[in-house]
């Protein structure tokens, strides 16, 4: 077990490697001059000339590769070029709403799907079944924003019982942030819980129909206890994987989500920024994105080893 857990860990090195080096080159393979880019028409030339020094791009590409990768070994982003503030500081004024709407769309999407999931397998063909799956093809067809103005509508213009737009810190109570986080949550967890249905479904199928189920059934064995703790357990890995998969689709819904209820998180800050060709910026959460994404898979190969004990062989 210990060896497998090196093994994943040695194997995000080279990974974060490659999307430093992207990254890196974001700014240099940009069309035209990239000072001049971010400076604007109207710049002069001794403007340009002071982003260009600003941003390192009058020494050596080997050298600005150098310095950026020392940069990042000491978490430091970069500064923003409009604001002149780090950009860990940003990151650190909007990440408290980028997270509760993170983990409550998280919690929410398992929380429902997997039932879900579990129930459309053992009411296969069944009227349940095609309520679920009927569910599940809505929540990939119908777009996060387009979902989230009908949740405003009905729950906040006509019924009033939610704010429209938004984001109650946490300081300010916890009944507060999650009157004002429920409605995006709820809106980005529709296509997340449409994937992990699907997978819980054809997973506990593919298990259900196995000789130790039968056997289990044939013993009298309660149908919750075959359900949960023989089927859904030796059934956990390709849907802890879908989880970790769905991460993209959560990180990019978050950017939508976060527009459309006006929520200053971290995909606000990531829209502005593409706005004003805050190349810092950019660059830093493209980062701090990827490296979320990096732990989250690592976590759950980690995870294989408590599903599937022959894993760790």
């Amino acid at each position: 077990m210990t060896a497998y857990i090196a093994r994943r860990l040695l194997a995000t090195i080279p990974v974060m490697v490659v999307v430093a080096l992207f990254v890196f080159l974001l700014l240099h393979l940009t069309p035209g001059d990239p000072a001049a880019v971010i400076a604007g028409d109207e710049a002069t030339p001794e403007a340009i000339e002071k982003i260009r020094h600003k941003l390192g791009l009058d020494r050596p590409i080997w050298e600005q590769f150098g310095i950026y990768v020392a940069n990042l070994a000491r978490g430091d982003l970069g500064t923003s070029i409009f604001s002149n503030l780090p950009v860990m500081t940003l990151v650190k004024q909007r990440l408290e709403p980028s997270l509760v709407l993170a983990v409550s769309t998280l919690l929410m999407a398992v929380a429902f799907a997997v039932p879900m999931g579990v129930l459309a397998a053992w009411k296969a063909r069944t009227a349940v079944d095609r309520i679920v799956m009927g569910f599940s093809v809505l929540g990939f067809a119908v777009p996060v924003f387009l979902i989230g103005y009908v949740l405003i509508y009905i729950f906040a213009i006509e019924l009033k019982w939610l704010p429209v737009q938004g984001y109650r810190p946490l300081s300010q109570g916890i009944d507060q942030t999650a009157r004002s986080i429920v409605l995006p949550a709820f809106a980005l967890s529709m296509v997340y819980m449409a994937l992990i249905a699907r997978m819980t479904r054809a997973s506990m199928m593919e298990v259900l129909s196995q000789d130790y189920i039968r056997t289990a059934r044939a013993k009298g064995v309660a149908t919750i206890v075959v359900l949960l703790r023989h089927a859904l357990k030796n059934a956990a890995v390709p849907i802890v994987t879908v989880i970790g998969i769905g991460l993209t689709l959560l990180i990019s819904g978050v950017v939508i989500t976060e527009t459309v209820f006006n929520i200053p998180g971290l995909g606000r800050l990531t829209v502005d920024a593409i706005l004003k060709r805050d190349y810092p910026i950019i660059q830093g959460l493209i980062i701090l994105f990827a490296g979320v994404k990096v732990l989250v898979n690592l976590l759950i190969d980690i995870s294989y080893v408590f599903f599937d004990p022959r894993i760790r062989y």
